[in-house]
């Protein structure tokens, strides 16, 4: 087409609005709709540990770096917001090297003899670390042991493996130690306790199927089960009957699959509060056959160089990696708890690779987006109940209802190109709800993002390519439907 000079001239003094417009706003919005009607299971939180002394590198950090930590760590508004953290019960003679000492340091003569127990009060930091979760709203702390004390076990040693006397298969010929070990794990709730943290749930195991040079012991499902029979009664006998047993720490998904069914068939798995499992061994694949919930509660990138990066070609430590892995257990695996390894970690330990979320260097810390990936799910608050979510392409996508009644999206953009995402509550009442979203991707940390709302609800906004963004639906007017 030929313009004339006058139809050009009337072009020239027209604004190009469009330039004006990034270039997302004229695409046709990705749609993913939330369904009320599908229920899935009940979420009890995120969370990470500070076992094996790494909580000490929070305790010695000086103003204002502690607390800024403790903001990454905890904040709901500013951090990850971190709704479990789970410790580690000693069961060494000392605290050399990063081990974490016993409150038990001598076993009395026989199973049913006076425990003389010794409490330092500070439990390699992780005590401290607890008390400061507290204040930030966390209620739920899993204390898991890696062994009973060497005196109780059939090597005499609380490391390389061995069993606890008392178990079937257990070599001893020092009595049946399974109550004194059950008295020993309640003895340390309690400690905690008298100190203003509850301990919510127990464990009494950690990757028994692996033998190691530190605290380790060795059981399958249905050993595990004979002490759970033990412990449950114990627990309530202490008027604890609202501590939750976790078994069993498998290295990996299968083996933890086979735990759940020996517990069941060994009639005990209504004892049990959650089957917990590892991924080192074996990913996250399909659901678990058990009726009880199922906990991650320990994985990270053992072998990669310390990464700070969101993406990085699909880097193992990579933010981006770590927002599907979590999304694949909680989304496609129906978890209740995802438990990263360390929260913290130093330079020295390990290589500096990536098994912490935060690296503490003396007086400074530096943050990986591995942290910032979890906090994504930070809208999703324990007791809230996952439903259905779907559509839009390249995009994954979940939902959850919160205790408070504010409903959570939270999609990760799996496409190269940014996208404008809308969300529409399918059966919702929510008729004028306040609606925020945050999204990270290479040079953003859980950044607020523009949201525009339409009259009956719809939500829309953009994020990046390989970027992550999670929504948050507060009632306004009415209230959505019960769930």
């Amino acid at each position: 087409m030929i313009l004339t000079l006058s139809q050009l001239a009337v072009i020239a003094a027209t604004p190009l609005l469009v330039s004006a417009v990034p270039s997302v706003e004229v695409r046709q919005a990705q749609k993913v709709t939330v369904d009320f009607t599908k229920k899935y299971q009940t979420i009890d939180g995120f969370g990470f540990s500070g076992a094996f002394q790494r909580a000490n590198l929070v305790v010695n950090l000086k103003e204002p770096k502690q607390t800024e930590l403790l903001n990454l760590l905890f904040n709901t508004t500013s951090g990850a917001g971190f709704s479990i953290v789970r410790n580690g019960i000693g069961s060494s003679q000392d605290s050399s090297k990063d081990y974490m000492n016993t409150i038990l340091p001598k076993c009395p003569a026989t199973p049913d003899g006076t425990p003389d127990y010794k409490w330092d009060g500070k439990d390699s930091g992780q005590l401290w670390l607890s008390q400061q979760a507290v204040k930030y709203g966390v209620k739920t702390f899993y204390g898991n042991a890696w062994s009973a004390p060497g005196c109780m076990k059939s090597n005499n040693n609380d490391a390389n493996g061995g069993m606890l006397c008392g178990i079937s298969g257990a070599s001893c010929t020092k009595g049946d130690w399974k109550q004194a070990y059950a008295n020993y794990l309640i003895k340390w709730a309690q400690l905690y306790g008298e100190n203003g943290v509850k301990i919510t749930h127990l464990g009494f195991l950690n990757e028994p199927d692996y033998t190691t040079s530190y605290a380790s012991m060795q059981s399958n499902g249905n050993q595990a089960a004979e002490f759970i029979k033990v412990l449950r009664p114990s627990l309530d006998k202490a008027n604890m009957t609202d501590v939750g047993i976790n078994c069993c720490e498998a290295t990996g998904w299968s083996v933890a699959s086979q735990h759940a069914s020996q517990i069941a068939s060994s009639g005990a798995e209504n004892m049990v509060y959650a089957i917990t499992s590892h991924e080192y061994t074996s990913r996250i694949s399909g659901t678990m056959r058990t009726t009880r919930r199922v906990w991650q509660t320990e994985y990270s990138d053992l072998n990669g160089g310390w990464s700070t990066a969101w993406y990085s070609n699909g880097g193992s430590g990579d933010g981006f990696t770590w927002a599907n892995t979590v999304f694949n257990g909680v989304v496609n695996s129906n978890l209740s708890a995802y438990v990263f390894w360390e929260g913290v970690q130093d330079r020295a330990t390990n290589n500096n690779n990536n098994e912490k979320l935060i690296l503490v260097d003396g007086q400074n810390y530096v943050v990986s987006k591995r942290l910032w990936a979890f906090a994504q799910f930070r809208v999703v608050r324990p007791g809230a109940l996952r439903i259905g979510a779907s559509g839009g392409s390249n995009l994954k996508s979940s939902a959850f209802v919160n205790v408070d009644g504010s409903v959570a999206v939270v999609i990760i953009n799996s496409g190269t190109g940014t996208q404008s995402v809308s969300i529409a509550l399918s059966g919702s009442t929510l008729t004028s709800p306040t609606v925020k979203a945050w999204y990270t991707d290479n040079t953003h940390d859980m950044t607020a993002v523009d949201v525009t709302v339409a009259a009956d609800g719809t939500a829309t906004a953009s994020v990046t390519g390989r970027g992550m963004i999670s929504f948050l639906f507060t009632p306004g007017a009415a209230t959505v439907p019960p769930v």
